[in-house]
């Protein structure tokens, strides 16, 4: 399985923050999508989610066959999760269990998803208002578990997590990718090199998928750097 993104166009008030991109994505990695702010990153992910109109295709191939990128595709991670705080965790994934019944795991049950994300009995209990951004991040993975959708975007995913979250989140990403198509937007390089099976850079309203190799050469931080530079001379 692969996502296509052939000619991506956005411009907002005549500035052009998406310039006929294009990439393929594929299934089975995780790629970091690095650029500085402002450089549309966010953008592109609401454009591949149907959340704003763009120029160009966003497609799926699937045994070989190409189709329009369809809403139930899409898991769109914010980095702010917007969550029903009225209600309890256990409440709102009974609920969503309930609207994708279709796409349910059958032998999973509601408290075997909770345990797969390490969520405490009195956790799954408490109104969503009092949890933490852990938590409520914790949760809306919890809901791509559930729904499985074929690509699962994520906006600064771990910027605001304590350490133990962190980690939990990063192994949950190295055992979703088998079964999805998993693209993170982040500035921190770190985070990139240590979780990322590709790099994909959005500079000056392009994407460049970088040779995979540049993940494995010391000066890879000090090569992104140079780039991301390189951006700044041409709006200079």
């Amino acid at each position: 399985m692969k996502l296509h993104i052939q000619n991506v166009k956005k411009t907002y008030d005549e500035k052009e923050v998406l310039k006929n991109s294009s990439a393929v994505f594929e299934q089975g990695k995780i790629y970091g999508l690095l650029g500085r702010n402002g450089s549309g990153k966010t953008t592109l992910f609401n454009c591949i989610s149907h959340e704003i109109p763009c120029e160009g295709d966003v497609l799926i191939e699937e045994h070989g066959e190409l189709r329009k990128v369809e809403d139930r595709d899409i898991g769109y991670a914010y980095s702010s999760p917007i969550l029903p705080e009225f209600m309890t965790g256990f409440e709102y994934i009974r609920f969503y269990m309930d609207i994708h019944a279709k796409e349910i795991d059958p032998a999973k049950t509601i408290d075997s998803y909770f345990d797969l994300m390490r969520i405490v009995p009195k956790d799954r209990h408490r109104l969503i208002k009092g949890y933490s951004h852990g938590m409520k991040n914790k949760l809306q993975m919890l809901g791509f578990l559930i729904s499985r959708p074929k690509v699962i975007l994520l906006d600064e995913p771990l910027t605001s997590f304590d350490v133990v979250v962190a980690n939990e989140m990063k192994h949950l990403l190295l055992e979703m990718k088998a079964e999805h198509i998993l693209i993170f937007s982040t500035h921190i390089l770190q985070l990139a090199s240590d979780l990322c099976d590709e790099i994909v850079l959005l500079h000056n309203g392009i994407l460049e998928q970088l040779d995979h190799a540049l993940l494995q050469q010391n000066d890879f931080e000090d090569r992104i750097v140079s780039l991301l530079q390189e951006e700044v001379k041409h709006a200079g």
